[in-house]
């Protein structure tokens, strides 16, 4: 699981009650059927008109994906791509179709398959180079249906307050009941721009952060794979992709598991 995610929304809901309460108000004060209804149903649909099916059930993978933590290991990347490179000088480029099979991500397979294939350089640079434009604009539109549902939600809090005053008003009658029925309109209010700020926008931003993550992977193993047809020195080949790394994270920590990395399947294929 995704600790951060977890921890943030468990502080944010949190923060908001605690504060109430240590004002003087009850927490039951704060929970409304109606409004519950009107926000989060309305904001749904609204959703589910702005995006076709088949980007809308993608919904719950990116949940999980939002919520768990498959760690990317770049370095591992750079490993595996080393070890090619030397099994490609000792044993020729076609020694590599025994190894694509060991690897999880289709594009590290399609690109190994490529120069295997002997694809001619700039073309396999530009077929993958393709792939990931469209990966990454998948991405871009996974990201968008959250940050649409944190557009919507606000609105949808209004509307259930507008609502909520339209009933107060057309029940004058009785005083004394003015003030409770006013409080419980501006729920709606509170669900819209709560949820808004705590739950749809914060998860578009984390998968936008765990997509950058990948692209960055994916873009050590384009470079990686294309050098390697190119016969560069295995060395030197795993000196240039650091390269893609901040300083700190160049070398391997003391410790540090090991194994074959792909990129959060959970993200590419959403």
């Amino acid at each position: 699981m995704d600790i951060t995610t977890i921890l943030g929304l468990v502080v944010g809901f949190a923060s908001l009650l605690s504060a109430f309460v240590l004002e003087g108000g009850s927490p039951m004060a704060l929970f409304g059927i109606s409004a519950g209804m009107i926000v989060f149903g309305g904001t749904i649909g609204a959703v589910m008109v702005s995006f076709p099916s088949s980007q809308f059930k993608n919904v719950v993978p990116l949940f999980r994906t939002a919520f768990t933590n498959k760690k990317e290991d770049p370095l591992q990347v750079i490993e595996d791509l080393v070890s090619l490179a030397n099994l490609a000088r000792r044993e020729g480029i076609l020694s590599l179709e025994e190894r694509v099979d060991k690897f999880n991500d289709p594009f590290f397979q399609n690109g190994v398959r490529l120069i295997v294939d002997g694809v001619d350089p700039e073309l396999a640079r530009s077929i993958m180079e393709t792939e990931l434009s469209y990966i990454e604009a998948r991405h871009e539109t996974n990201a968008s249906i959250f940050e649409a549902a944190g557009g919507y939600a606000p609105t949808m809090g209004i509307i259930g307050t507008v609502m909520g005053l339209i009933h107060v008003l057309s029940n004058l009658t009785d005083i004394g009941k003015l003030g409770p029925l006013i409080a419980t309109a501006f729920i709606a209010t509170l669900y819209g721009v709560g949820s808004a700020n705590i739950l749809w926008l914060p998860i578009a931003n984390k998968l936008k952060t765990k997509s950058k993550a990948e692209m960055l992977v994916r873009e050590l193993i384009l470079e990686g794979i294309l050098s390697i047809q190119a016969g560069e020195n295995p060395t030197i080949l795993g000196q240039k992709l650091r390269v893609f790394l901040a300083s700190g994270d160049r070398e391997r920590k003391v410790g540090a598991g090991s194994g074959p990395a792909a990129p959060d399947a959970g993200v590419a294929n959403a």
